[in-house]
């Protein structure tokens, strides 16, 4: 169990680090370019995994439903906007609504999969995220952002 932690934590370090350097390259370029790069060298990445790991073959189902592939045009959608909204509100903001919209989607799959949990306690959770972004804007009063601070 332990090592799934620490892999959950290094992949959360991954994706901070991930929307950072895209945020960097969308402000460079423009905020489909810096998708565009994101997923051409991820794609690289991983074709060198699985070419080390034994080949391509066995990767597409066909039992599995076409909405199931659908996950990359939203990763690659979601790496876009990020790169955008990063640039304009700063890292920590971004993740923390990053979060609450992840922690939203979860309790409405929650209760439509009709699983035992908490819906106070999980919008609980969410409003309070959503509450310490709100307080960290207004206890800074201003753009602290170096590049939006100047438009």
């Amino acid at each position: 169990m332990t090592i799934y932690i620490v892999l959950a934590l290094c992949n959360g370090i991954f994706v901070s680090l991930s929307r950072t350097i895209n945020g960097r390259l969308g402000m460079d370029t423009n905020i489909f370019y810096a998708s565009f790069w994101n997923h051409l060298v991820g794609f690289l990445f991983l074709t060198l995994i699985l070419l080390v790991m034994g080949g391509l073959s066995g990767g597409f189902q066909q039992s599995a439903p076409f909405i199931a592939y659908l996950g990359g045009a939203m990763g690659a959608l979601f790496v876009a906007i990020n790169s955008y909204v990063l640039a304009r509100i700063g890292s920590t903001q971004s993740a923390l609504l990053v979060i609450s919209g992840q922690m939203l989607t979860g309790v409405v799959i929650d209760q439509f999969m009709q699983l035992n949990s908490s819906l106070v306690m999980q919008l609980s959770g969410v409003i309070l995220i959503i509450a310490g972004v709100w307080l960290s804007k207004i206890s800074s009063g201003k753009n602290t952002h170096p590049k939006t601070a100047q438009k």
